[in-house]
Parts: structure tokens; sequence; C-alpha cells
């Protein structure tokens, strides 16, 4: 039973499952007041670009564009350092701000 556990593709679903509750943590959390435990440590939160509160399909896009920035070798982040508004490529694309709740 232990050797099925191991089997490649339920070493893919459980990955793809891992991802799903990651998401869902992260888009909740964005949602509903734009901070996730991490953020309030830090004092910032993420919001729309006018202040106002992300959308579900705004935060799940963020999710997703900042996952794929972090596949490719932190692209996105890095974007961060050339950005005029030091602004990463996800927070860019998705019209989203990092902002200071200090």
């Amino acid at each position: 039973m232990i050797q099925a556990a191991r089997t490649p593709l339920l070493q893919v679903l459980f990955r793809v499952w891992l991802l799903a509750v990651l998401g869902l943590y992260f888009v909740y959390c964005w949602r509903h007041g734009g901070q996730t435990l991490a953020m309030k440590t830090w004092r910032i939160r993420v919001a729309h670009n006018d202040g106002s509160a992300l959308s579900t399909r705004q935060a799940s896009a963020r999710f997703l564009l900042a996952l794929c920035g972090l596949l490719l070798c932190g692209a996105g982040f890095w974007w961060g350092f050339v950005d005029r508004e030091r602004q990463f490529l996800h927070d860019r694309l998705t019209g989203s701000r990092l902002y200071s709740t200090k």
C-alpha cells in the first residue's frame, strides 16, 4: 500500500492539490482584507491600484501570474528592479499594488 502512494500519477495529483490549496489560501486572503499572515507581519497589503479590494478574478490572476513568474527563475519578481514604479510583473499585469499599512 505504501508503494501505491509513490506512483507518478499520485505524486502529480498531490502537487496539483497542494497548488490548489495554496491558490485558495492566497486568493481568499487577498480578497478578504488584502493580507496573508506574512503580509500582516510585514505590514503590507495588496489592493487594486485605486486602493479598493481585489476581485476574486484579479486575485486569482495575480496568483497564477506570480506562480508563472516564479517558475521562470523568478523573472516576475526580478521585474521589480527595472520597473519605474518598483512593481512586480504580476502586479503590473493585474492592476494591483502593494501598500504599506503603517
